[in-house]
């Protein structure tokens, strides 16, 4: 859809894969009438110049938050259940644990996820803990499969690369998610959409660091992979897209901001770097 006003014509995309904007004279090769060529980007103050580059991403940035925000005071995250969901290749729950699993004690003890996934931590390597040691005991977990009670004894590891989270000895699953959504008060959905505001920041700028690490490479997902994480989430849960576009949202504004042409980014470094020789940057 498309409408002209003025001279800046407005539209909205059949695919929601982001805004752009074309602006007059962003091209300084661009040959333009001259009662234009006055008013072209590059025509204008530096200041000017950055505030309309940075309005794209802080519009995606504020977009995050508010959706963040709405996402824990009225939809809310499912609570977890005691079913194991996900089981990470190579770590000691693959191949004795299987999705759909029910995990009823660990080492007897017994209680929410929570209190399980505490007791697994209990299980130390011998000392100094090590990226991949292994615990000096195994964990015992009582599960439940096909209707039918088993004891399985595994070992946890010690992983120091957990995203967002300290280092600690686990087994390497995670439990589902298929319970009541959780909602919180106003303030407290507020200062947990802050928390996960600032983390999802913190591993979004450790982008060029990871992409430079072979192993760590392997587990970025681009553009198709994000579409598909959405697909499967709307799938299984509407609500919980809101989330996920949330996070994405958030992604794509923070990479937008790395100094590198042509991204955003690039064009306020630049401009900084204009500022700083107070004259213009050549182009070739």
């Amino acid at each position: 859809l498309k409408k002209k006003v003025g001279e800046t014509e407005y539209a909205v995309g059949a695919i929601p894969a982001g805004g752009y904007v074309k602006i007059t004279g962003m091209n300084p090769d661009e040959k333009l009438p001259d009662e234009v060529r006055t008013r072209a980007y590059y025509s204008q103050p530096v200041w000017k110049r950055i505030v309309v580059i940075a309005a794209g991403p802080a519009v995606n940035l504020v977009l995050a938050f508010v959706l963040m925000f709405v996402f824990f005071w009225l939809i809310g995250p499912q609570e977890t259940t005691g079913r194991v969901g996900t089981i990470e290749r190579g770590m000691p729950a693959a191949g004795k644990l299987e999705p759909g699993d029910r995990v009823i004690a660990v080492d007897g003890v017994r209680g929410s996820p929570q209190v399980l996934s505490e007791q697994i931590q209990k299980h130390r390597c011998a000392g100094t803990p090590r990226d991949g040691c292994k615990a000096t005991t195994p964990a015992t977990l009582l599960i439940k499969r096909d209707g039918q009670r088993r004891t399985l004894e595994i070992t946890p590891v010690y992983d120091s690369n957990i995203e967002g989270e300290d280092p600690r000895t686990r087994l390497g699953f995670g439990f589902a998610r298929d319970g009541d959504h959780i909602t919180l008060p106003p303030g407290q959905a507020l200062d947990v959409a802050a928390d996960q505001f600032w983390r999802i920041t913190k591993l979004t700028v450790e982008l060029p660091a990871r992409l430079i690490d072979p192993e760590k490479r392997e587990e970025i997902s681009g553009v198709v992979g994000s579409y598909e994480v959405t697909r499967q989430t709307i799938l299984n849960d509407v609500a919980d897209a809101v989330a996920i576009l949330a996070i994405i949202s958030l992604s794509l504004a923070i990479v937008n901001l790395f100094p590198f042409l042509p991204l955003d980014g690039g064009h306020i470094f630049w401009a900084i770097v204009e500022k700083i020789r107070r004259k213009p940057v050549p182009f070739s």
